[in-house]
């Protein structure tokens, strides 16, 4: 069995500095499974499918990267695929907190599948789907923050 890596996340959208953390990721293990998690809490712009969609476009060049939904506990998704490494990027030193936290309760939950930390290029450390959305919504340029199907998605999400 080869090394399996689980990158997670909400992807709403997908932006560069996710699909840098991807690349690199692939390079490192066999096998990425990008999972775009269906988090409560957050109120989506778009749906699980379309942010499935997007990744399987951006990512469609990456032989090694399989883009899957999931909406249970990531560490049984996981066990489910054999990984042994969730792959998370950090931005900044303020990521780090609500990072170690989350990587806490997943080695209470399941011992034997590592975190691993990637540093988020440096261009990307202050891109984050929020301010994407945020910028899109008001007509701004977001060529240079995502790639250009999310940004043709985004533009008809807002009428623009």
């Amino acid at each position: 069995m080869g090394s399996i890596a689980i990158c997670p996340g909400s992807f709403d959208p997908v932006t560069n500095g996710h699909l840098d953390i991807i690349k690199r990721g692939a390079k490192v293990f066999d096998t990425v499974y990008v999972a775009v998690l269906n988090n409560a809490g957050k109120n989506p712009l778009f749906t699980v499918e379309e942010r499935v969609e997007l990744l399987k476009e951006v990512t469609s060049s990456i032989p090694n990267v399989k883009v899957e939904s999931h909406s249970g506990l990531l560490m049984e998704y996981a066990k489910n695929k054999q990984a042994n490494t969730i792959l998370r990027g950090l931005r900044a030193v303020s990521d780090f907190e609500y990072e170690m936290q989350i990587t806490s309760v997943n080695r209470v939950i399941e011992k034997n599948i590592e975190t691993l930390f990637m540093m988020t290029n440096n261009q990307y450390s202050f891109l984050s789907s929020s301010i994407v959305k945020e910028v899109a919504k008001y007509g701004g340029d977001v060529s240079e923050l995502v790639p250009p199907i999310v940004e043709e998605a985004l533009l008809k999400k807002f009428n623009l």
